[in-house]
């Protein structure tokens, strides 16, 4: 009886553990052979697809590229990435978006891993875990011809404007090293290279191989000979905590990588695609093209359903019932309140963190715009009913109609006339606002126009090109408008 009495307990408090063991380290299983895995690499071996996040302006590290008439992404971290993948045995899939974007995008388990000139720094090792690195780079300043003798020294920089890279090692440099300067964080490097060569800033802070590119394509900008205390950092690949297998894979590959030097073959192969020759509108006029269609898929989209859930929204705020006067009210007022961006990100992360929806940038995108549109077609339609004069509703009650039908066959059809051209204006400016979704990497105009900027080492002919796109299309718009409103005038 002792003897059973004491298995029991064994058996009870191995259970227990099992229990708190599971809770704990719910990623971590331990095979029969004694091996540790993770349900992120069994995962990403199911699927049979690797989903890897980069902001492709960033060359040599990755960047796109014109090659056999195809838009594709390539660079050193493409290959590195292509190696990982075909030691899991598993196909890549390269999902672009803005560089701040990312972190936020591998927490929320839209992609598997980062590769895209990442550092393991304190505060991202908060967020995320990080392989072992597989490069090391130094970083350097760069500044307009001439101007290389005014700084010689961090000390130098007293009341400068020093363009860097937003949420990077080179920010936080600029900020900690380079003492009084004043730091201009922008999203992009041909951002931040069209700030220097426009006076806008005096001086880059990039990493050695990003700077070698544009200056080897530049005769206005030079080296500062400028040295950082804390200015060589390590390259690795960024993924999810707690994946101990789908690290050690990754691992694995990487230290092939150096063992067999392949990494040299890499960075050639990179240098010899960024300097393709071919006239600029053949290279690259096929990014435009792409960018405009969807730029006006994007708009046509918004404002059709902008428009079917502004309409729903209007009877609601004309409604004599609280219930559902006051919703539709702040719903108009909260959208309207704030910005497009930001009901951007809430759309693309929220959906997945808050309802576990793995919505894509493209449906998000959608999705923002279409519920942005809505708080302000609402109110067009709201207001075009309003200027119908209210003697039409009281003739319309007297005929025996009833509210509903007062309002579809006499109020709506005069309030179009009023609602028309505002909804044209409306979906003028869609097409402009639709800019702001190449945030999350959805490849319309904007997007487009960044890549261009930074294949072609060319910050600023891309946007004349892109403006002149958004002018035609706007000015197309409004003459067609224009010669609808007057066709509509003429009728009565």
């Amino acid at each position: 009886m002792v003897k059973k009495s004491n298995f029991k307990k064994i058996a009870s408090l191995i259970g227990v553990f099992v229990i708190i063991f599971s809770f704990v380290f719910p990623a971590m299983i331990v095979s029969a052979e004694g091996e540790i895995t993770d349900t992120k690499l069994k995962a990403v071996q199911e699927k049979g697809f690797l989903v890897v996040g980069l902001s492709a302006d960033y060359p040599p590290y990755e960047f796109h590229q014109t090659i056999d008439g195809e838009d594709k992404i390539v660079g050193f971290d493409i290959d590195i990435a292509n190696k990982v993948a075909d030691d899991m045995g598993v196909k890549l899939v390269i999902t672009e978006m803005n560089f701040d974007s990312l972190l936020g995008a591998l927490q929320t388990g839209k992609l598997d891993m980062i590769i895209s000139g990442i550092a393991p720094t304190p505060e991202r090792l908060k967020q995320v875990a990080f392989s072992e690195p597989y490069m090391e780079v130094t970083q350097k300043v760069i500044v307009r011809k001439g101007d290389g003798k005014k700084y010689t020294k961090v000390t130098d920089f007293d009341g400068v404007k020093v363009g860097v890279q937003k949420q990077t090692t080179q920010e936080a440099l600029a900020k900690n090293e380079l003492y009084g300067s004043k730091p201009v964080s922008l999203q992009k490097v041909p951002d931040l290279i069209l700030n220097l060569q426009e006076k806008k800033v005096d001086a880059l802070v990039l990493e050695g191989p990003v700077a070698d590119a544009y200056l080897s394509q530049n005769d206005d900008m030079e080296y500062a000979d400028v040295k950082f205390t804390d200015g060589d950092k390590q390259t690795a690949v960024a993924i999810e905590k707690d994946n101990p297998a789908f690290k050690a894979q990754i691992d694995k590959s990487i230290k092939e990588i150096k063992d067999k030097d392949l990494l040299k073959g890499y960075q050639e192969k990179a240098r010899e695609l960024m300097f393709q020759k071919s006239s600029f509108i053949q290279q690259y006029g096929s990014y435009f093209v792409k960018g405009t269609m969807y730029t006006i898929l994007l708009a046509i989209i918004g404002v059709i359903f902008g428009a079917i859930l502004g309409s729903v929204l209007a009877l609601m705020k004309l409604s004599k019932t609280k219930l559902l006067r006051w919703p539709a009210a702040i719903y108009v007022e909260y959208v309207r309140g704030t910005p497009l961006l930001v009901q951007t990100f809430i759309v693309f992360f929220g959906g997945t963190a808050l309802f576990g929806l793995d919505l894509s940038a493209f449906t998000s995108s959608c999705i923002a715009l279409s519920l942005n549109s809505a708080a302000y077609v609402a109110e067009i339609i709201r207001a075009g009913i309003k200027a119908v004069n209210k003697g039409q509703t009281e003739s319309a009650r007297s005929l025996g109609m009833s509210q509903g039908q007062s309002m579809r066959y006499i109020i709506l059809p005069q309030a179009v006339k009023n609602i028309l051209p505002a909804l044209g204006n409306e979906f003028v400016t869609v097409i402009k606002e639709s800019s702001v979704v190449s945030v999350i990497g959805v490849t319309e105009l904007m997007f487009q126009t960044g890549v261009v900027q930074g294949a072609s080492f060319k910050p600023f002919l891309p946007l004349v090109i892109t403006s002149l796109i958004y002018f035609v299309l706007t000015f197309t718009l409004s003459r067609l408008l224009g010669v609808a409103e007057r066709r509509m005038q003429a009728s009565d």
